[in-house]
């Protein structure tokens, strides 16, 4: 099954997979809760799952499919290469990582590892997240931060919306600069997009 809101990217994939003689698509969903039916009722052996949908996103519905089916065999699909979504991904219960920018072959072989019981991480990711594992993740509250400076917000403003002192806020970009290794707040915004701590 695909759940995508793309039409054009669930067109693909099935042609893809129509080629297949050991693969067939059996349904589609456009977001979340029309994915939790469809799969209520098809049971699919693999499932590819957009991150970003509308009213309930990819990491919401894994959570909620697998605790309802805990056989369930998802990997999401996505654009985004930020280690923090994937680690945000299997930790709700995917068990692959696919790009949307994967060649036809790597597809097809994914599905096949997935159906088999077996996880799938492409080597960039798999990497991204080892090298992330032991380093310190941000604290919800330097997240929060991070996410006012992305909007440009000033210290000020961040300091009176959060109710804590301008100090405090300069304390917390002085750790989120050092745990990203950034040289400046517009530079750790850029880590914190990439790496998926921030939306924009």
């Amino acid at each position: 099954m695909v759940v995508d809101d793309h039409p054009l990217l669930r067109e693909g994939i099935a042609a893809v997979l129509e080629g297949q003689p050991d693969m067939l698509l059996v349904g589609e969903a456009v977001d979340g809760r029309e994915a939790m039916a469809r799969f209520e009722v098809l049971r699919p052996d693999v499932t590819l799952m957009d991150l970003q949908m509308p009213d309930m996103n990819g990491i919401e519905t894994i959570r909620a499919i697998r605790e309802r089916w805990p056989e369930a065999r998802i990997a999401i699909l996505t654009t985004y290469r930020g280690d923090v979504r994937a680690l945000h991904a299997i930790k709700a219960g995917a068990m692959g990582y696919l790009l949307k920018s994967t060649l036809r072959k790597e597809l097809v072989e994914a599905i096949r590892l997935l159906a088999a019981g077996k996880r799938h991480f492409p080597p960039e990711i798999a990497s991204e997240l080892a090298a992330h594992l032991d380093s310190d993740g941000l604290t919800p509250r330097e997240i929060e931060v991070l996410q006012c400076v992305a909007l440009g917000k000033p210290n000020k403003v961040i300091a009176s919306q959060l109710q804590i002192s301008e100090d405090t806020i300069k304390g917390h970009l002085r750790s989120i600069m050092d745990k990203l290794g950034a040289n400046n707040r517009t530079h750790a915004v850029a880590i914190g997009v990439q790496r998926g701590f921030v939306e924009l």
